[in-house]
């Protein structure tokens, strides 16, 4: 009698104890499924600025470079062209298959882009860095003159490497190339004559 009412504080405890234990375990596990749930709610910070414009700084592009910059997950080139380049569009228009950005304007080229250049400033062109035809990122091809995959005419460009579409250095696509349409232009404004805002175009 006296060794049962002795182990029965024990055994309470021990049974108390292992409830609390468990207990304590199961929260921690209920926490750690709904946090996750939760957060998913949440949106990152690259979420967040997905959507938003980008300004860039181009006082450091020289003549002939290009800099690549991330907006809404996609690559825009901000390509500096030099005289030469910019004198070289005006020869190319029988070869284009849109020489005037006329094909999806209000998708592809803004009012203030359909010009030669398709651009607000002739030496900058503006544009986003993926083929029109399966989404691949053409290579830069601005060396003029002969090249393995393109013509010995070549006056400087860009070359999709994955079905060999071809496009000036404004972004409109050539004759005959798996690519249906130019490079389309982003909205964007300079903010001076260093900044650029990629996304938005209020002011252009």
């Amino acid at each position: 009698m006296s060794d049962t009412l002795a182990g029965t504080p024990s055994h309470d405890s021990s049974k108390r104890t292992w409830i609390i234990t468990s207990s304590c375990v199961g929260a921690a596990g209920a926490l750690t499924a709904v946090v996750p749930f939760v957060s998913s709610f949440q949106p990152s910070e690259r979420a967040k600025a997905a959507g938003a414009a980008v300004e860039v700084d181009i006082s450091a592009i020289k003549p002939g470079e290009k800099l690549t910059v991330e907006w809404r997950g996609k690559p825009v080139w901000v390509v500096r062209r030099t005289p030469e380049q910019l004198a070289a569009l005006e020869t190319l228009n029988g070869a284009l298959a849109d020489p005037q950005s006329q094909r999806k304007p209000d998708e592809l080229t803004p009012k203030y882009a359909r010009n030669p250049g398709r651009s607000i400033k002739p030496e900058f062109l503006v544009v986003v860095g993926i083929c029109s035809h399966l989404g691949c990122s053409p290579s830069d091809k601005f060396q003029i003159g002969a090249q393995p995959s393109l013509p010995d005419d070549w006056k400087g460009g860009f070359l999709c490497p994955c079905h060999g579409s071809t496009f000036d250095m404004a972004g409109r696509v050539f004759k005959n190339k798996p690519a249906p349409d130019n490079l389309e232009v982003p909205p964007h404004m300079f903010l001076s004559d260093s900044k650029l805002l990629i996304g938005e175009d209020k002011q252009a």
